[in-house]
């Protein structure tokens, strides 16, 4: 208890010595705009945006180990495992944008399984950085791959992206979609069309 409240002291001093000089670059950047920070409306928008960047960006402070907790179970289950539809927000690194979606993750267990809510929130550690989305596939499909040594894990995520919508080709209607298949997902047809089949049917309770 004692180390869990040192390292959150730690933490918010870290944090109390960045604060100012982010939520003043903030400010800088609405005068560079052409705004005025004094006004009402934007008297708290620095304080307001440092707050949301560092919720976005706080998988940069997280760690996987810390995260499992120890959630690996022995159990003889040789049959794929799958959580879909994981809602997911993260941060486009060209432009600092959002981009938003759904990710599918699948793996062939070997006498090892994780718990299942485990599984959204490595989602969420890797999702809250500033991130490109293929990276982010890789990223999630490596870090399941490396912790629960799977036959097998497969990756899928669909996300929009709104410098596409925005801003550039400002196309509203445009869905990205990048995988990532490791091990028996990548070197075996049959678990990977499996995979891919399931994660396009109805979900519980969902007619097919």
């Amino acid at each position: 208890m004692a180390i869990r409240k040192s390292a959150k002291r730690g933490q918010a001093e870290r944090e109390g010595t960045q604060e100012p000089e982010l939520r003043r670059l903030v400010e800088r950047m609405l005068r560079l705009l052409g705004e005025n920070p004094s006004r009402h409306g934007l008297e708290k928008t620095p304080e307001r945006v440092e707050k949301a960047l560092r919720f976005m960006t706080q998988g940069y402070h997280q760690d996987i180990d810390r995260l499992l907790n120890g959630a690996l179970f022995p159990l003889e289950y040789d049959e794929m495992v799958i959580v879909k539809d994981i809602d997911f927000f993260s941060m486009c690194e060209h432009h600092l944008l959002p981009f938003f979606g759904r990710c599918h993750v699948g793996y062939l267990p070997r006498k090892k399984v994780v718990g299942l809510s485990k599984v959204p929130r490595i989602v969420d550690m890797f999702s809250r950085r500033l991130q490109v989305q293929e990276r982010l596939t890789v990223q999630i499909a490596e870090a399941i791959q490396n912790k629960l040594k799977p036959e097998g894990v497969g990756v899928v995520m669909e996300a929009r992206h709104l410098c596409m919508m925005m801003r550039g080709v400002e196309k509203q209607n445009t869905v990205a979609v990048t995988s990532s298949m490791l091990g028996a997902f990548r070197t075996q047809q049959q678990t990977r069309v499996e995979f891919l089949k399931l994660i396009r049917r109805g979900g519980a309770g969902d007619p097919d």
